[in-house]
């Protein structure tokens, strides 16, 4: 369906601009306009007086999804290191080839990986896709894009899915596009419509405060993209077994429009909030930038890493990639401590998980104690420093 507006009908008056709630329509010179926010509610039909709106059918996209079958997982790598994220996407992915009755395939790309594709299987792949070649070694999203979208369109899978890394934010997308399938980005839930074979795919919605399930009907495969740490890793079966398909470079190496140079790494001596059990994250509380010293201090004394809400980050005090939130990054730590943070529902998508979270705030109404194991009601600037006490003298 798409709204029309009838030019010639349409007098401009205005009355439909209150009407939507999505404010989609705008008048310009003397006519209306509907843009792209549109969410075909209809609201607009019914105030016009003049009969100038109305819906109009857009034909159904023809199915395009006969001999797809299998369940993909890209396997992510650095440096010859499988990501965590792929170990949590070969569970997932093993739960919903299972409901298919389908083979769990995983493609992998680098330079001298070849020992990594037996690991792949014993979390659960049926066969591993592995193009392996030294200009592959450091990841270039032409190249990758390419690659992919030639096994695609080779093999057919019905659902390839990838973690919501950076990696695979940027050529997931491109895949996606070359393809003409549809994409779900940063999904926290995958389930499959076993009568349809759809893929169902969650998400947050509207800022976080609504959880969307999006299908792709008519195009295959179909694709989504998935927070790290939202899913279980997979099982560890040593004996298990699986094919190993080794396809060819075929010359995607030539003609790039760009090259990497360089790979420069953040060097830190905190562990990644990706991967800490412990993560102690500050936010508006702390005031200024050279309060996160606080911050560090405890992370430290408890090996854990610091994260940070989005204002922090905006404000310039600490880098986004201590970010955690629905535009940073999703964790699940054993411990979540957060300072001085209000509870946004933009910053709880993304730590919520958690397994045991303590909130300190001055504000005992905050929302961050609705989702908090443990509240404490006090200045950060007492609290923290009593705890950093506490704690080394008990390590000491």
């Amino acid at each position: 369906m798409s709204v029309r507006i009838d030019i010639e009908l349409c007098t401009g008056c205005g009355v439909c601009i209150d009407s939507c709630p999505f404010k989609a329509i705008t008048v310009e010179d003397g006519i209306a306009h509907v843009d792209e926010t549109c969410n075909l509610c209809g609201a607009c039909l019914d105030v016009c007086d003049f009969d100038a709106i109305s819906m109009s059918d857009i034909k159904k996209t023809e199915f395009k999804g006969d001999g797809f079958k299998g369940v993909w997982v890209y396997a992510e790598q650095r440096n010859g290191k499988i990501a965590s994220v792929v170990l949590e996407l070969l569970g997932e992915g093993r739960i919903l080839a299972d409901k298919l009755g389908v083979n769990l395939s995983a493609v992998l790309f680098g330079d001298s990986i070849e020992s990594k594709a037996n690991g792949l299987i014993q979390y659960g792949a049926d066969k591993i896709y592995l193009v392996d070649d030294p200009l592959l070694k450091d990841f270039n999203d032409e190249i990758y894009s390419n690659i992919l979208t030639d096994l695609i369109k080779e093999y057919k899978p019905e659902i390839v899915i990838s973690g919501a890394t950076a990696v695979g934010r940027s050529f997931i997308p491109k895949v996606s596009a070359r393809l003409e399938t549809g994409l779900t980005a940063d999904c926290t839930g995958l389930d499959i419509d076993s009568e349809k074979r759809l893929l169902l795919q969650t998400r947050p919605a509207f800022g976080g405060n609504i959880m969307a399930t999006i299908i792709c009907p008519d195009m295959r495969p179909q694709m989504a993209t998935v927070r790290h740490k939202v899913m279980k890793k997979a099982s560890y079966d040593p004996n298990r077994k699986g094919e190993i398909i080794t396809k060819g470079f075929d010359g995607h190496g030539k003609n790039l429009r760009t090259n990497v140079l360089d790979v420069v790494e953040e060097i830190g001596d905190l562990v990644s909030i990706a991967e800490a059990d412990v993560i102690v994250s500050g936010g508006r509380g702390l005031q200024e930038a050279k309060n996160f010293r606080l911050i560090e201090e405890l992370a430290r004394t408890l090996d854990g890493a610091v994260g940070a809400s989005r204002a922090a980050v905006d404000a310039g005090w600490i880098p986004y990639s201590h970010q955690v939130g629905q535009t940073g990054k999703t964790v699940c730590p054993k411990l979540y401590i957060a300072c001085g943070m209000s509870g946004a529902v933009q910053h709880l998508v993304g730590m919520q998980s958690s397994d045991v979270i303590v909130a300190i705030n001055k504000d005992k109404d905050a929302p961050i104690f609705e989702v908090a194991s443990f509240g404490l009601v006090g200045d950060l600037f007492e609290v923290i420093p009593v705890m950093i006490e506490r704690l080394k003298n008990r390590k000491g």
